[in-house]
């Protein structure tokens, strides 16, 4: 049995994510959930939902949460950590709120958050923190204790997060056909977001044009870019491109758009390319459908030889990160001296979100960060 490893002062780790259907009848009020406040009519979100009914009304998200769920627990026991690991989602069960009555009623009071969202943005960090806040507002209406709730630093550049994708790309780029492989493009993918969103991303100082979130996806792509270059001998052409655009067209968004960027390519004769979804923790539903079932359609149309790379999903190397993390993260609580672990030039992310962070249109209370009511 190995030494035990001391997360104090934290007593619990919290997996927070967006959860997603698990039924044909979950789907509108799911919708329902993520869109509340918006007076979009169910109609049009039973139009919108039809991504979901292509898999069944099932999204995978929830199963994908249950494995890395699993290779935590497994990963703290191999390795001594008694840190027991609880799961919400902010729009389907097991909710968030619903998770942290049960934390209280287990007697926690110091809980740490993993977000299964590796970059900084509005709606990959601080929307996360906004739905905490909701949470131990309705724990305080309940009259209930409310536990000290602090936030895993952002992970983008983590080996255990890099180091997995780093194989997808050379997996996918082994399985082209030979004649083909050497001048395959690799499209990095991410989740498109407003201009404005992307433009004040991450702590004041890193707005600007993209934020923080485009920087650090750009970090991360090299980082990749470099290794894959390193391992094969060949300097595949790159470039990071945005998928699963919603809202109104008259609001501009992050492009490229992968499909467009797939007939651009295409045009321009390159002979292949490797989707890598570097934006996404699992394959859930916007990896799926927007590049397993629409962009493939699309190379299919232009005859264009493509594959997509794996996301990090419930890897062992991920679940070994997040338990480094967690042990950094308790030692800089305790006073402890520690070097954080980080890839690229950028270095490690703050661990407490500063004011200003990622700010929200319509200003909201957000736990876990420096200006955090509940702190």
């Amino acid at each position: 049995m190995p030494d035990a490893l001391d997360a104090s002062p934290y007593d619990a780790l919290l997996l927070l994510s967006f959860g997603g259907p698990e039924g044909p009848d979950d789907v509108v009020p799911f919708l329902e959930n993520v869109t509340r406040g918006r007076g979009i009519p169910k109609e049009r979100l039973k139009e919108v939902g039809r991504h979901y009914f292509l898999f069944g009304g099932v999204s995978p998200i929830n199963d994908q949460n249950r494995a890395l769920l699993a290779a935590l627990r497994e990963d703290f026991t191999e390795h001594g950590l008694d840190l027991p690991v609880y799961w919400g989602n902010r729009n389907w069960a097991p909710y968030l709120t619903d998770t942290l009555r049960e934390l209280v009623a287990d007697g926690h009071r110091r809980v740490l958050v993993l977000a299964t969202s590796a970059y900084a943005s509005y709606s990959g960090c601080r929307q996360y923190r906004e739905n905490l806040a909701d949470a131990l507002a309705a724990l305080k209406a309940d009259g209930l204790d409310l536990p000290r709730i602090d936030k895993l630093r952002h992970y983008f550049n983590h080996p255990g997060f890099v180091e997995p994708m780093i194989d997808g790309v050379l997996d996918a780029l082994a399985d082209l056909p030979e004649g083909v492989r050497d001048g395959a493009h690799i499209a990095f993918t991410t989740h498109s977001v407003p201009t404005s969103a992307a433009d004040t991303s991450g702590p004041e100082e890193a707005h600007g044009e993209g934020g923080a979130y485009v920087e650090q996806h750009l970090d991360v792509a090299q980082l990749i870019a470099d290794a894959v270059r390193a391992r094969t001998g060949v300097d595949h052409p790159w470039r990071l491109v945005y998928q699963s655009r919603s809202g109104a067209p008259h609001i501009p968004w992050l492009e490229p758009d992968i499909c467009d960027h797939l007939e651009e390519r295409h045009a321009a004769g390159v002979p292949a390319v490797v989707m890598a979804p570097i934006g996404f923790v699992s394959d859930h539903m916007e990896v799926l459908y927007d590049l397993d079932t629409e962009a493939k359609a699309k190379a299919e149309e232009l005859g264009l030889p493509v594959r997509r790379s794996a996301t990090v999903g419930a890897d062992p190397r991920f679940a070994a990160a997040i338990r480094e993390l967690v042990l950094e993260r308790a030692a800089t609580e305790s006073g402890r001296a520690i070097t954080p672990c980080a890839l690229g030039a950028l270095g490690a992310s703050h661990d407490v979100c500063p004011v200003g962070c990622c700010p929200a249109r319509a200003p909201k209370p957000a736990a876990a960060g420096a200006d955090s009511p509940y702190a």
